[in-house]
């Protein structure tokens, strides 16, 4: 998949494409089947398979917190997005020039003239432009109007009633709950990151760790998760192995930035400086204060044992 910064000086190859619009965060069932919709018009038409999101996330522009609401920064929304059979990502900048475009304008600019767009695909909620004032109405009439078809894509439940939803994944993530959001999502949440070194405390009681700190994603209940977790090597997955991880701050020794701190099964070796994907696959219980290292070792070897069992459970979106 190609990623494009830009919608200026596309190559030919990428332009005439047709193009699902949204913001993607999470890639969830939603947004799979939104691309898989564009799949079946760009297969029809023999048009490259393109999508256009925004980076940073609007909501980070008008309303910038030092917390990040982000289930997939911009690193693994790609992939994700790649894994969808993707031919191109047109990731432009949310600024304030992109801010001010009104809506004709951001038809004109970037879809008519910057990506030529084949065609369009949006959820029946899509709003766009200056104050929103975009609809998919203006979008249809808009797109009649210069050459495009549009199609509008009603959004995808998980129980009949209620849609698929970052919010609603959010909501899951924060309660201590990845299996819904995976349920939701239709794969685990992950999060990436570089291995830190640590205070190698876990090395010498037989628990070794890899260290992550959780940059630029959204931040899951405290407590102890059954993980499988990924070696990269050039984006690239090597290796993977169950695991049991603490995220949190560590009650017996009082971290003050939250840390992953993940315990591989049956793996031998150095990952300093390696990236990892740790997958959250199931919530084991809070965090915890130990009277000592000898209890600390017995929970670790008890949320081990309960992380095994549960690695075992059918993946929640197959059921």
């Amino acid at each position: 998949m190609r990623i494009f910064r830009h919608y200026n000086d596309v190559p030919a190859e990428y332009r005439g494409a047709v193009v699902a619009i949204g913001n993607f965060d999470g890639v969830h069932r939603g947004h799979q089947a939104l691309i898989a919709a564009a799949k079946r018009h760009a297969i029809a038409c023999d048009a490259p398979l393109g999508v256009l999101a925004f980076e940073p996330h609007p909501q980070e522009f008008f309303r910038p917190s030092p917390e990040s609401f982000r289930l997939t920064p911009f690193r693994a929304k790609a992939h994700l997005i790649a894994e969808q059979g993707v031919d191109a990502m047109y990731a432009l900048a949310f600024d304030a020039e992109m801010a001010k475009m009104s809506a004709q304008e951001f038809v004109l600019d970037v879809l008519v003239k910057g990506l030529g767009v084949e065609c369009v695909v949006v959820g029946a909620d899509f709003q766009f432009g200056k104050g929103r004032a975009g609809n998919t109405t203006v979008l249809a009439y808009m797109g009649e109007m210069e050459g495009f078809s549009v199609d509008i894509f009603e959004p995808v439940s998980a129980d009949g009633h209620d849609k698929i939803s970052s919010t609603r994944i959010r909501d899951a993530l924060k309660g201590g709950r990845p299996e819904e959001a995976a349920q939701l999502l239709g794969h685990w949440w992950t999060v990436e990151s570089r291995v830190e070194h640590g205070d190698k405390r876990g090395r010498t009681i037989g628990f070794p760790t890899a260290n992550m700190r959780l940059d630029h994603t959204l931040i899951p209940a405290y407590g102890i998760y059954a993980v499988r977790a990924t070696v990269l090597e050039d984006d690239k997955p090597v290796a993977t192995y169950d695991g049991v991880a603490n995220f949190g701050i560590r009650p017996m020794f009082e971290t003050q930035t939250p840390l992953l701190e993940t315990f591989l099964f049956d793996f031998d070796g150095d990952l300093y400086g390696k990236h990892l994907a740790v997958a959250l696959v199931a919530y084991i219980r809070p965090e915890a204060k130990f009277e000592g290292m000898d209890a600390l070792k017995a929970g670790i070897a008890a949320d081990s044992q309960a992380a095994r069992e549960a690695l075992k459970r059918p993946e929640p979106w197959t059921a």
